[in-house]
Formats: structure tokens, C-alpha cells, sequence
């Protein structure tokens, strides 16, 4: 079936396999920068369709590539979705799936597929990824002018004297900004009118939601500035038609049905290609696309090609009139090893119509960090005004099934209406073959969490918020998807 992943066959190993493909006559390997930005929904530029952000730079991308409509990374979490993007494989099976995650040791990523190729390979920015001997980055760093003030965040002078640095050699740059991350202080505020913007339909409407709208936002206009004055290195370099420039969101932010979850708003990603003389200016193509299959598609851009790998390359979707690249699109939500996250795990599948969604432990009900005091002030600004939708945040069924056409925001559960009985059963089926062979067991494999988390950053988060802002490895947790019947494809933890 077009769109099934060689990566439903369970692969030995969490290894990277590439071969190289450049031989002596070839075109010259394109240079490449990946920019990363950090919590920002895929909808929230003005290439994407937002009527009050001004982001010039990155329409301009979008002017001057191809805009990618159906991008997903499979976690709305930094550090599962980073590695997914470096590695080429889904969280479970690299071993970063919890927040503050790590890959298994042993693990390949892009960076030793491109030092082969003949690449420097360097990243200046937010990191959040492990253990070093998977992401051995070279890390570039520019010296403050004379009474000048190391800034904090991507260090985009160190990034442009990488991109000057030897014109005979190709490189791949990662460009990781720390925006529009909270805390939101970066950006011009005034730029924004609280009374006008329009709110999302996936939050209510309320002054708090608009007042946080706001901070997002001018933070969002701080990251367009960093990604243009990357644009600008590469033009004033004379790299600019040689370079393939990747521009992608991460996941949603930190407001409510965004992060954190497996709502589009938190998964799905803008991405925007411009690679000169190769993809059509101006273009855009809805294939729907995976995080796992970038590593692929850059390595085969590159001249090289992968050989084990859950995702596969969307080159042709790039370069030429293909227009279909995958049928499903899969997410994993651990909320244990979020700060004050309950025991709350999450799976889902979508087609390009439907989403499933099954949260293994319902009954636990869901909070984070944005759900506790004193930082729930946007949530419970809601209760006044929606209840219902502050409480569909924070309890939800066993299963949720949304009809995406009709209903984009994920704001009417269809699990229980006859009419949609096959496609349920489908995307169950799709969905467990998906989590079994990726290793994925559920219940059990939430209870190894905290073992796949940065064991330092696991203890600075317990001295700053207290030991009950995680849990603890014996806590156990229930089942709620659990089902008598035969024909029941739900994982379980028995």
C-alpha cells in the first residue's frame, strides 16, 4: 500500500545506515541549513495563513521554495521531535520518547551520515538531545565585540562565519532557536492589538488567552529576524544557490490543546524547502510528511542514501510532480517526565481525512505544568466563559476519533457514532501495527520513562519544582482502553 513504511518491519537495532551516492562528474552536493524553531505552531505565520503576524522572512521563504502543508512531527515535546528530525527514527524505537529524552546509546544520527558524505556538520543553538556520542555537532562560537555582552540563544554570528568559513567544502548547518519557547519576552509587543487579533479556534476566547496571544506572537516576529539574517548570510556569502534551506516550526506552543498533546495544533509543523534551480518557487504541496523522513530526504539531497531508517525520503516530492508521500501519519504523548505531568500516555494515527487518538490512562485525567498554579492563569480564565472546553483540556475519553474535514480543530468526538465504525477500526489496526513494531507496549513502555531521561536534567527539575513534580519509577498505572473483546486491537500492559 502506497504510503506503508518498510519501518512496520521491526529493524535490529537502533543503528543509522547510509551509503554514499556522490561519484565524479555529479553535480556539486548542495549545502544545507536546517532552522528549527522552538514551540511554534504550524499555523502561525503569515505564509500559513495567520492575518495578524508579520513574518516577512519567512513568506519570503515560501516566495521563494516550496510550502509543505501536512508536516507532523510525532511528539510535541524539543527533545523527542529533535531527535526524531536527527535521527530518522520513530521515539520508541531510538529510545527518546519521554520529555528530556535520550536516544539509545549507539544510535547514528545525520550528523555521522554527513561527515561521511564529506560535510562539516555544525549547530549553534538549543540542543536537547543524547548522548553526545550520537549528536557530535561541531559546536561553532563567535567572540563578543569589545564591552559587548555574550547573548544568550542561537548565536547566529558564529552560524554566519561557519556558512563563509571554507567555500570548497559542503556543510550542513543546524540553526536551533530558542524562539518562540516561553518564557515569551523576546519581540515587539506594541506590534500586536489585544482587542483585534483573532483568537484560534482550538482556545476560547478570553483576555488572558488574547494577553498570552500577544507575547507568542512578538516572539514569533524575534524568530522570523533570526531566520532573515541567516537568509541574508547566505546571500551575502554567495551560498545562497547552492544551499538547501529547511525551515520548520517543531511543535505547538505552550497554551492549552497545543503542546503536550496530539491535537494538530501540537503536532502538526510548518516546513518550507528552498533549494535554487531544483524546487519550483512558489510552490506548495499538501503530501502529508513525517519528521522521521527529513534525515532521509537531505541525506538522498546530499547524494547519499539511507539504509535503515523508519522514514523515507520526500525528494521526489520536492523535485518533481509527485504528489502523495505517505497515507498515515503516527504520534506518541508521554506525559510522564513532564514537570507536574500526570500519568497520561497518548497514541494516535491520522490520515489525511481522520485522526484517532487513544489515551491509555483516561481515568488519570491530564495536567502539566500550564494546569497547575500559580500558572494556570489562562485556564482558568476559561472556566467563566467554555467550561466545557477548559474541561475536555484536562479529561478526555478512552478514545477519540475526529472527522478532520468537517471539523479541523478537533472539537466534535465522533468514537461513538455508528456512521464511522470502519474508519475507527482501520486506523486501531493502523495504529497497532505502527506501536508493535516499534517496540511500543503501551502502559509498559510509559513505566521505563524516567530511564530515558537525562538523568540531570531529571534531577534539576526535582530541585527546582520538588520531587512530586515527577513521578516516581514504581508508580503504576491502569489501563482504560482496555476491552474484553476478542477483536479489541488496543495495546495493553499485560
Amino acid at each position: 500500500m502506497r504510503g506503508t513504511l518498510s519501518a512496520w518491519m521491526v529493524l535490529v537495532g537502533c543503528t543509522f545506515g547510509w551509503v554514499t551516492g556522490i561519484q565524479a562528474g555529479q553535480p556539486k552536493q548542495p549545502n544545507i541549513v536546517l532552522f528549527v524553531a522552538d514551540d511554534q505552531s504550524w499555523m502561525d505565520s503569515g505564509a500559513y495563513g495567520n492575518p495578524d503576524l508579520p513574518t516577512p522572512h519567512i513568506d519570503a521563504l515560501a516566495s521563494q521554495g516550496m510550502r509543505l502543508t501536512h508536516a507532523f512531527t510525532g511528539t510535541a515535546m524539543c527533545a523527542p521531535s529533535r531527535q526524531q528530525l536527527y535521527t530518522g527514527l520513530y521515539p520508541v524505537r531510538s529510545g527518546a520518547f519521554p520529555n528530556h529524552g535520550q536516544v539509545t546509546e549507539g544510535t547514528r544520527s545525520l550528523v555521522h551520515a554527513f561527515r561521511d558524505l564529506g560535510y562539516r556538520v555544525g549547530l549553534v543553538g538549543k540542543e536537547h538531545f543524547g548522548p553526545e556520542t550520537s549528536f557530535p555537532f561541531e559546536r561553532p562560537r563567535s567572540k563578543p565585540k569589545p564591552g559587548e555582552e555574550k547573548q544568550p540563544g542561537a548565536d547566529l554570528e558564529a552560524a554566519k562565519q561557519f556558512i563563509s568559513r571554507d567555500p570548497d567544502q559542503p556543510f550542513f548547518l543546524v540553526v536551533a532557536s530558542n524562539s518562540p519557547h516561553t518564557p515569551w519576552t523576546e519581540g515587539d509587543r506594541s506590534l500586536f492589538d489585544e482587542d483585534s487579533i483573532e483568537v484560534p479556534e482550538y482556545l476560547v476566547d478570553t483576555p488572558a488567552t488574547r494577553r498570552a496571544l500577544v507575547e507568542y506572537y512578538a516572539e514569533i516576529t524575534h524568530l522570523d529576524q533570526q531566520l532573515g539574517e541567516i537568509m541574508a548570510a547566505l546571500k551575502s556569502s554567495g551560498q545562497e544557490d547552492q544551499t538547501l534551506l529547511i525551515y520548520t516550526s517543531e511543535q505547538g506552543p505552550s497554551l492549552p490543546f497545543a503542546k503536550w498533546t496530539l491535537y494538530d495544533a501540537g503536532i502538526r509543523t510548518a516546513m518550507i524547502v528552498r533549494w535554487p534551480e531544483h524546487i519550483a518557487k512558489g510552490s506548495t504541496r499538501d503530501a502529508m510528511i513525517h519528521y522521521v523522513d527529513v534525515a532521509p530526504t537531505l541525506i538522498e539531497a546530499a547524494g547519499g542514501e539511507m539504509t535503515e531508517a523508519d522514514g523515507r525520503s520526500f525528494l521526489p516530492v520536492l523535485l518533481g510532480p509527485v504528489q502523495e508521500h505517505r497515507d498515515y501519519v503516527f504520534g506518541i504523548q508521554t506525559t510522564r517526565g513532564i514537570i507536574y505531568g500526570s500519568d497520561y500516555p497518548i497514541r494516535s494515527v491520522r490520515s489525511r481525512r481522520y485522526k484517532l487518538i487513544l489515551n491509555l490512562a483516561a481515568e488519570n485525567g491530564f495536567q502539566n505544568l500550564i494546569s497547575q498554579a500559580p500558572h494556570d492563569r489562562l485556564l482558568s480564565s476559561w472556566q467563566s466563559v467554555d467550561a466545557k472546553r477548559a474541561q475536555a483540556y484536562l479529561h478526555r475519553p478512552a478514545l477519540e476519533f475526529y472527522d478532520l474535514e468537517t471539523d479541523p480543530w478537533e472539537k466534535k468526538n465522533l468514537a461513538d457514532n455508528p456512521e464511522f465504525a470502519n474508519q475507527i477500526a482501520t486506523h486501531r489496526t493502523q495504529l497497532q501495527n505502527w506501536m508493535e513494531a516499534n517496540g511500543d507496549r503501551g502502559l509498559e513502555t510509559e513505566m521505563e520513562a524516567l530511564e530515558h531521561m537525562n538523568p540531570k536534567i531529571v534531577e534539576r527539575i526535582r530541585i527546582r519544582f520538588g520531587d512530586h513534580a515527577l513521578p516516581e519509577r514504581s508508580d503504576r498505572i491502569q489501563d482504560s482502553t482496555a476491552s474484553d473483546s476478542k477483536s479489541d486491537t488496543r495495546p495493553t500492559s499485560e
